[in-house]
């Protein structure tokens, strides 16, 4: 008996060192040239979006682009640039700070940073804090931004 609940005992045990040892490398930190040229893509997107440029936002935002703002809604590519354009999404100010860039190789990038915002979006302020994720896939030597959600910061909970 004892030696059969050492067998149930070692049975599930393996899995788990097997999982602790296959993700116990440290997380890959990008190359500074790639972590630059991220982290200036981010910021040149919020200066277009600021600007309200689409032929600026476009290029760098893939084809297959999901976007979930704050409030849960989503939206495509051409939705989000739809709303740029008509000037539904209005964003007059945006400062970042706490940016982090992950890679996995050198075709994915995960970034995570925080925004102070002012802006409107159809009429209605959205002003706030907000934490960021986005993720960027590299395509035909250029990085597009393919997944980006918004999570608001209240910051009267603590």
């Amino acid at each position: 008996m004892k030696y059969c609940k050492f067998l149930i005992l070692a049975a599930l045990a393996l899995p788990t060192l097997a999982f602790a040892q296959a993700t116990d490398k440290p997380a890959s930190k990008p190359d500074t040239g790639t972590e630059q040229a991220i982290m200036k893509m981010e910021q040149d997107l919020i200066t277009a979006l600021i600007k309200g440029d689409v032929g600026a936002i476009g290029p760098m935002v893939a084809d297959t682009f999901f976007f979930t703002a704050p409030d849960g809604k989503t939206s495509s590519k051409a939705q989000f640039l739809a709303d740029v354009k008509s000037g539904d999404l209005k964003i007059l100010s945006s400062a970042i700070k706490d940016m982090k860039v992950q890679a996995s190789d050198s075709d994915m990038a995960v970034v995570t940073y925080a925004t102070t915002d002012k802006g409107t979006y159809k009429g209605e302020d959205i002003s706030g804090e907000y934490r960021w994720t986005d993720v960027f896939m590299k395509r035909d030597g250029g990085w597009e931004l393919s997944v980006s959600q918004g999570t608001g910061i209240d910051a009267a909970k603590p």
